[in-house]
């Protein structure tokens, strides 16, 4: 409950990639640790998931794990899992990552969900309109690349969440 009493419904976001080893564990990770850090993990609720079942039980891959702590961003407590058709129901924002998992997300969203997915470079103040670009198959500069859009997103994600709550 909150400060008055009230029930406090957080805002459920889950962040979407392919495998769920790079770009949505690390979106899970520096997001969370914004919300932490503005003491709003009573009000937002943060997940990642992939849209395939390639490495699920996994830690994130080794090279986000390290770009992230060079940064102060712990993700070695997350696990990959895969997208849940529930996900649609439980969680009011899918954030994808890239174009095709918006494809896949809206092609799997019940019409009644499908107002809740969206590009979560939408939310950037730099790099708006862009997709999060996979790091996987590249040198240790993609993933600083890619911490350094994830950063800009999530904290325009935490501006909308913050003005949409009215906190």
């Amino acid at each position: 409950m909150g400060e008055t009493g009230e029930q406090i419904v957080p805002v459920r976001i889950l962040f979407v990639c392919t495998g769920n080893i790079c770009r949505s564990p690390t979106a899970e990770g520096v997001f969370r640790h914004l919300v932490e850090a503005y003491n709003l993990h009573r009000h937002v609720v943060v997940d990642s998931a992939g849209t395939h079942g390639y490495h699920v039980g996994e830690q994130p891959d080794r090279r986000s794990v390290r770009a992230a702590a060079r940064r102060g961003y712990d993700l070695t407590g997350l696990r990959a899992r895969q997208l849940a058709v529930s996900d649609f129901v439980e969680f009011d924002h899918l954030l994808a990552m890239d174009r095709e998992h918006k494809f896949i997300l809206e092609k799997g969203a019940p019409d009644e969900h499908l107002q809740k997915v969206s590009m979560f470079m939408d939310f950037s103040q730099k790099f708006g309109g862009y997709e999060v670009p996979d790091p996987y198959c590249g040198g240790e500069q993609g993933f600083e690349f890619v911490l350094d859009m994830i950063e800009d997103g999530a904290a325009g994600l935490l501006s909308y969440i913050k003005n949409k709550l009215d906190i």
